[in-house]
C-alpha cells in the first residue's frame, strides 16, 4: 500500500514562493483551482477515533476519492506525516456520496482551498489558498522533502504535520469562531460578531 509522506508550511508570500518554486526547479502541473473536500464518517465518528478519513474531492474537474489511515507500524518518525493513501477517481461525487450515506455515513466535516500543484520530476508542493491562510504541502520521500524545503528556504523548524482539520481547530479557538467546516463562507460568517 503506498504511504503519503508530507510536510506543511505556512505561506505568507505567494508570489515569492512561487519565483522560489520555479527557481528550484519546480513547474505547474495544476493551475489555482477550486477544491472543495466532504469527509464522510459514521454518526458516532468511528474512523476519527481511529485517525482514519474517508473523502471525496472536487478539484479541477475531477472527482476523487480517498482513504488514508496511520501505518501498521504506528505514526513513524515525528518531522514528516506518514500515512497509507488509497486514492481513485470517480466519474461522479454526488452519486458516491448518494452511496455513502445509504450506507449509514455522514459528512462529518466540509473543507475549501484554491490549490495550486507544482512539481520537480521527483516530488510535489501544493500550494493552497484557504479560508485560514496560506499553506504548502511537500509531498514525496522524506529525503527529497527536506532537500526541497532547503531549496526553498523552510527551516525544518517551519515543518507542520497537522491535518487542515487541526489546524482549523486552533484557528477556531484562536479567533473564538463557531463555524464548523473550513469553507470561505462558513469562517467568514464565524467571525462576523453578531
Amino acid at each position: 500500500m503506498p504511504v503519503e509522506t508530507e510536510i506543511k508550511f505556512s505561506v505568507d508570500d505567494l508570489a515569492g514562493l512561487a519565483q522560489r518554486l520555479t527557481a528550484a526547479g519546480f513547474a505547474v502541473q495544476t493551475p489555482r483551482s477550486f477544491e472543495s473536500n466532504v469527509l464522510y464518517d459514521t454518526p458516532t465518528r468511528q474512523m476519527r477515533a481511529r485517525t482514519e478519513i474517508l473523502r471525496i474531492r472536487s478539484y479541477a474537474g475531477r472527482w476523487t476519492v480517498t482513504h488514508k489511515r496511520l501505518p501498521d507500524a504506528g505514526p513513524g518518525e515525528d518531522r514528516h506525516k506518514h500515512r497509507i493513501e488509497t486514492e481513485t477517481e470517480v466519474a461522479d461525487g454526488d452519486a458516491l456520496a448518494g452511496i455513502f450515506l445509504s450506507l449509514g455515513l455522514v459528512p462529518a466535516f466540509r473543507y475549501e482551498k484554491w490549490r495550486t500543484e507544482w512539481a520537480d520530476g521527483e516530488g510535489h508542493c501544493v500550494v493552497d489558498e484557504t479560508p485560514i491562510g496560506n499553506y504548502a504541502e511537500l509531498e514525496g520521500t522524506a529525503g527529497w522533502i527536506d532537500r526541497a524545503a532547503a531549496k526553498l528556504g523552510v527551516d525544518p523548524a517551519q515543518y507542520s504535520t497537522l491535518s487542515y482539520g487541526r489546524l482549523f481547530d486552533q484557528w477556531r479557538e484562536q479567533h473564538g469562531s463557531a463555524a464548523q467546516d473550513l469553507t470561505f463562507a462558513a469562517c467568514a460568517r464565524g467571525l462576523v460578531a453578531d
